[in-house]
């Protein structure tokens, strides 16, 4: 999946240009499409705790393929926002992902575990820029994207057959037939469920999240300006845009491992405060920055990513029970994404109406909020649990 999942997506708000839209339109789709997503966050988790996660991560995982194919022969941005409305709706199986993860690792092996999946992803998704890059020279912008998202369709429908080689990793899943009506009228006790699972956890796990929340704001302001920040304010060419992508992405596989090495051996929390240090200068290098200044920008990123991924997963692995994971994971990324979905909603709303850097400066100034609560009250697990 990861492969080809960059693809189309490296070029996607220039896509949407392409088809008629302004930057606040692909705000809109941001919205669209962080709220979707969302919305079935709490019904995701709820289902992977009590039916199990294999089913719902097969079944989902082909219904994301073959929305691929509304991406790609969308005739305007209006039915783009129809094919992540509905694409978004099959992820509902994120948390059981996240959970069938989390119970496949030792406690004593997280950092070096989530950082293996890292690496291996990103050396998988390497190519997707520069393939993306290959696919513009020679189709153009629309064409390019849109033979992008054929190919995503294509390897992800080979990905669901493959995860029907999963595992179930829940002890005692209901073994009752599952229909789809039935499942969601659970959904009011599955948001219930959902936000009553904080009650249970520790404080540092609540502190963790509301970080996460702020930052993840902070970052869907910019997201998805980037690309058009640099081609049209920065003077950075396509092409080049897909060369500094390919970079990060480097950046990612060469510093995972070692980033998970650190987590394991000295703690979740001083590499956690480490990735906010170094992501902090980013929005500020980017929108001063030239070529130069964006590769030393985008590899500052790019060993803050490793560190993130590699500290959150551990920490929220050692403080959330096996039996809690998935409502935890539900919630938490419920709640995020409607921030998200507010981020790249305000950012569109900046960039096109008041300042095209505005978004920019804002995320500056809230991950400094986010380095502040990290030092004063995300504490380091006393108990890891299994």
């Amino acid at each position: 999946m990861n492969l080809v999942g960059g693809i189309p997506y490296t070029y996607f708000s220039l896509y949407v240009e392409k088809l008629r839209g302004t930057p606040f339109i692909i705000g809109i789709i941001n919205f669209v499409s962080f709220v979707s997503l969302a919305s079935v966050q709490f019904l995701g988790g709820y289902l992977a705790d009590v039916y199990g996660r294999r089913w719902l991560i097969v079944s989902m995982t082909f219904g994301v393929a073959l929305s691929n194919f509304l991406f790609a022969f969308a005739p305007s941005w209006e039915i783009v926002i129809f094919a992540v409305f509905i694409q978004n709706l099959c992820l509902i199986h994120q948390p059981a992902l996240s959970a069938i993860t989390a119970d496949s690792i030792p406690p004593e092996k997280r950092g070096i575990g989530f950082s293996l999946i890292t690496f291996l992803s990103s050396i998988a998704s390497l190519a997707s820029p520069l393939i993306a890059g290959v696919l513009f020279l020679h189709y153009g912008m629309l064409e390019g994207v849109r033979f992008g998202f054929i190919l995503v369709a294509i390897f992800y429908l080979v990905a669901a057959v493959i995860r029907i080689r999963l595992k179930e990793t829940l002890a005692d899943p209901k073994a009752q037939r599952k229909r789809w009506i039935e499942l969601f009228k659970a959904y009011p006790r599955a948001v219930k469920e959902g936000f009553a699972v904080w009650k249970l956890l520790p404080r540092s796990m609540l502190s963790l999240f509301l970080v996460n929340i702020i930052g993840s704001f902070s970052y869907a302001l910019m997201d998805s300006y980037l690309v058009l920040y640099a081609t049209k304010h920065l003077g950075i060419r396509e092409f080049e845009w897909a060369i500094l992508i390919t970079w990060l992405t480097a950046v990612m596989i060469i510093s995972s491992l070692p980033s998970g090495k650190l987590v394991d051996r000295y703690g979740r929390t001083k590499p956690l405060l480490a990735s906010w240090l170094l992501y902090a200068p980013f929005p500020l290098m980017f929108i001063y920055g030239n070529l130069s200044i964006l590769y030393f920008a985008f590899f500052l990123w790019g060993l803050s990513n490793s560190l993130f991924i590699a500290g959150y997963s551990a920490i929220e692995a050692d403080l959330v029970p096996r039996e809690l994971r998935g409502k935890e994971v539900g919630c938490s990324q419920f709640v995020t994404y409607v921030f998200m979905a507010l981020g790249g909603l305000t950012g569109g709303f900046l960039y096109e109406n008041i300042s095209a850097s505005l978004p920019f400066f804002i995320a500056f100034k809230l991950v400094i909020i986010c380095i502040i609560l990290q030092i004063l009250f995300v504490k380091e697990p006393i108990k890891r649990h299994a």
